[in-house]
């Protein structure tokens, strides 16, 4: 079976970066600008077609604006671009099928392979086919795509030219109602079916395909290493990839355990005792595997943490001078095997950490701590990391924001790529 996909509108949500581009062009030649639905009909059909038949412009002044157009996309517009939610899971999906997936676009080839590039998608296709000599005939695209014992092949699409195309190739059709085109659009132009989200194609195509995983991600830090900026920041890349995911935090992340971070964290609680503490930590923590992490791994989504079993290994394994061995021994059942398949590390002294920390906001419980304390959770996160090397990326928290955000998205996205392949 084969599976050929269009990119802008189906693959991508590629709008910002094509409008910006269009503006661009339609500005320099002294253009007026159009509106946002004439816009809208931009993605899809081939350039040229577009500058001539929604702007009236001669084929000479389209293929000039063609020109200045390419001028910005090609340097800045084809990165202002999301891959769909959803988008990843359904290509696993159909790989696991058996399926061949390829790409069928109007898009130049070297923006096309460089999108797909990019944004982590190459692997999934075998082929990719785009606009030559601005023509863009979806019809003799995909016969070219497909191979002759093709056998059963669909075209995905959000436009009428994906359809069209795919009918007039005599191959079935889906269209994506989430895209650029309406539903109307797609069903008069011959989709067969239609999905209204990007997991609904795998469901469509595929239904008897199930159980891709997704993945468990960390990220551990002493107070004051920037773990809550460094964490939006990470959250928004993951989205712009396309992967799912689910932000959650320990203690917390269930409401029986956000009742818990309650009690651990309220200032008022000096008297409670280490033990107490720990097997708190556990409790909520025993909570959020079964109630938030599992669930949603088994089905695709990547789950982001803020902190996991290390932060009690280091606070109380270290900071209360518990032992390692003995906090690891108090969680063994609330993790039950559930371990993340990453564990970010904001890696900052304690001194620089709790200064920073203190200057932000009041201190909680656990941050009224005397120095020695933090300096020996500090020392309990060593440890775990030299026990454990393969699962840490370590990350220099002392550094500029942008430059940290960059550094621990390239090595998510390595670890999240390696698992998708």
């Amino acid at each position: 079976m084969w599976v050929l996909f269009d990119l802008d509108g189906t693959l991508t949500q590629s709008e910002e970066g094509i409008w910006n581009s269009a503006r661009y062009a339609l500005n320099k030649m002294g253009w007026p600008e159009p509106d946002e639905a004439t816009l809208r009909k931009f993605i899809g059909p081939p350039l040229i077609w577009s500058f001539r038949e929604l702007c009236g412009m001669t084929e000479e002044q389209a293929t000039a604006a063609q020109t200045v157009y390419r001028e910005r996309y090609n340097t800045i517009g084809l990165f202002e671009n999301h891959v769909y939610p959803g988008i990843r899971y359904s290509l696993r999906c159909l790989k696991k099928a058996g399926a061949q997936l390829g790409v069928v676009t109007g898009k130049p080839e070297n923006a096309t392979r460089r999108i797909l590039e990019h944004f982590g998608l190459s692997c999934f296709f075998e082929t990719v086919v785009c606009a030559t000599d601005n023509k863009a005939d979806k019809e003799l695209m995909i016969r070219k795509a497909l191979p002759e014992d093709a056998g059963e092949a669909w075209m995905v699409g959000d436009r009428k030219f994906d359809m069209e195309g795919g009918t007039r190739a005599g191959i079935h059709t889906l269209g994506v109602t989430y895209g650029y085109g309406s539903e109307q659009e797609l069903t008069e132009s011959g989709a067969e079916k239609l999905a209204h989200t990007p997991r609904e194609i795998a469901e469509v195509i595929c239904p008897e395909t199930k159980g891709i995983c997704g993945a468990f991600l960390s990220m551990e830090g002493l107070d004051g290493s920037g773990k809550g900026t460094q964490l939006e920041r990470l959250l928004d890349t993951l989205k712009q990839y396309g992967f799912e995911v689910v932000l959650t935090r320990e203690p917390g992340g269930t409401p029986i355990g956000e009742k818990i971070r309650g009690i651990l964290l309220d200032r008022e609680n000096t008297g409670m005792t280490d033990e107490t503490e720990a097997l708190l930590y556990a409790a909520s923590r025993a909570q959020h595997v079964r109630e938030v992490i599992r669930p949603a791994v088994r089905d695709g989504k990547i789950v982001l943490c803020d902190r996991f079993v290390d932060s009690s290994v280091a606070y109380q394994g270290g900071g209360r001078q518990m032992g390692i061995d003995r906090v690891l021994e108090i969680n063994k059942h609330a993790v039950d095997g559930t371990m993340p398949d990453l564990t970010v590390y904001l890696e900052i002294g304690h001194r620089k950490a709790l200064e920073r920390r203190c200057a932000a906001s009041e201190p909680d419980r656990m941050e009224m701590e005397a120095e020695n304390f933090h300096a020996r959770v500090e020392d309990g996160y060593h440890q775990l990391i030299a026990m454990d090397p393969e699962r840490f990326a370590v990350v220099d928290a002392e550094g500029d924001r942008d430059g940290i955000a960059a550094e621990i998205a390239e090595k998510v996205l390595k670890k999240l790529l390696e698992i998708e392949a």
